[in-house]
């Protein structure tokens, strides 16, 4: 074969690899076409008008009428505690007690001292006896007679007095046990076994039994409503139990650091809730018929530039476009709209900062309407076949 003509085929066979590898090239470099968006599927809520609330709620606590904070009346080191704290106790119950050793013991001083003053008055009763007789026999003067007597009063107030150090002593010896006042329930305990107490200080609370208190803070600009004998409505935190109650009680001054009033609600004979139970209180406003207006959760709405608008679903072509809202206030965990929606319009109400005007999106739905709708065509039972005429 020629040397020119391989020269030639070597030359044509060097193009066509140059001219594959630019086509690789030019499909490397070519844009991709854009991947499909996703098909979201979105919870819906179905606008329509709702009654507002008229009026708040106040979180308040129940707590007994009487709450007593009990101590010692003299001081000492405690050796024992035979409550705890939650215990029901009944009056003259023990619930801690002192070392009582030197209590005791000035209570035998003072006994011995009332033994020396019976002695004393005794003989001077003796005396005073004798210088009579020896005054009737006109063997003593009258003055004489005299000084025995006033030896012999005051030996019987020596002997008193000493009989009333030894009332207290025993009154000292016996203050070195705790007693209940009442029955109730033991709420805190402020002291351990071994602490030094002083006297009067609080070692063990008690809760009365009897009437219970609902306590709770109210603004300044709201105190003026709660008078006296106002009647409230109490809802209790868990259930649907609902209790009456009037104020009966209304701080004089506003909290320092909250700078709000408390307000103490006498609840209604009745069962109460247990103590320290969390309740809300409704003033009477807040029961009467309210104006309606439409609500949606705040999940709904999202930041529009500087507006705020909800995403909201046409059925017919199964799309999401934005609607500007209006909003004009909240209602508790709601945002009450102005303007912006008419009742059974479909807005979505989570997930929204994902999607975009006009993508379409499928309607959520839970796990148990889907398993409820399995079962219902299992219980239809499978198609019947075609006929043979018809295929």
């Amino acid at each position: 074969m020629p040397v020119r003509y391989l020269c030639f085929a070597s030359r044509r066979a060097l193009a066509l690899a140059f001219g594959g590898l630019a086509l690789l090239l030019l499909a490397a470099c070519s844009k991709s076409p854009p991947p499909e968006e996703p098909l979201r599927a979105v919870k819906l809520l179905t606008v329509g008008a709702s009654p507002l609330e008229a009026g708040p709620e106040y979180a308040g606590e129940v707590r007994a009428r009487v709450e007593s904070r009990l101590g010692f009346r003299v001081a000492g080191k405690i050796t024992r505690r035979a409550i705890e704290a939650g215990q029901r106790v009944a009056a003259g119950q023990l619930l801690a007690q002192l070392d009582a050793q030197d209590y005791r013991l000035a209570a035998d001083a003072a006994r011995a001292q009332v033994r020396a003053a019976a002695t004393q008055r005794d003989l001077a009763a003796a005396d005073l006896r004798r210088f009579e007789a020896l005054r009737a026999q006109n063997f003593i003067s009258g003055a004489e007679l005299e000084r025995r007597e006033a030896q012999f009063k005051a030996a019987q107030a020596t002997l008193e007095q000493a009989q009333a150090q030894l009332a207290a002593q025993g009154n000292q010896a016996a203050y070195t046990q705790l007693l209940a006042d009442a029955p109730g329930v033991v709420t805190a305990i402020e002291a351990e076994v071994g602490q030094v107490v002083s006297a009067g200080a609080s070692v063990v609370r008690v809760a009365q039994d009897g009437p219970r208190d609902v306590v709770f803070a109210v603004p300044e600009d709201r105190v003026a409503m709660m008078r006296l004998g106002t009647p409230l409505t109490v809802r209790a935190w868990q259930g649907d139990q609902r209790l009456q109650g009037a104020v009966r009680e209304v701080a004089a001054s506003a909290d320092p650091v909250t700078r709000t009033y408390a307000v103490k609600l006498a609840l209604s004979s009745g069962e109460a809730p247990p103590l320290g139970a969390t309740v809300y209180v409704t003033p009477p406003a807040a029961g009467a018929a309210a104006a309606q207006a439409i609500k949606l959760p705040t999940s709904a709405l999202r930041q529009e530039g500087q507006a705020s608008a909800v995403w909201v679903y046409e059925p017919a072509s199964k799309t999401v476009r934005s609607q500007p809202v209006q909003i004009a206030t909240v209602d508790g965990n709601d945002a009450v709209l102005a303007a912006g929606l008419q009742p059974g319009q479909q807005v979505v109400v989570a997930g929204v900062h994902v999607l975009s005007p006009g993508q379409k999106v499928t309607v959520y739905q839970p796990k148990a309407a889907l398993a409820q709708a399995g079962a219902d065509a299992a219980a239809r039972g499978p198609a019947a076949p075609a006929s043979p005429a018809a295929r």
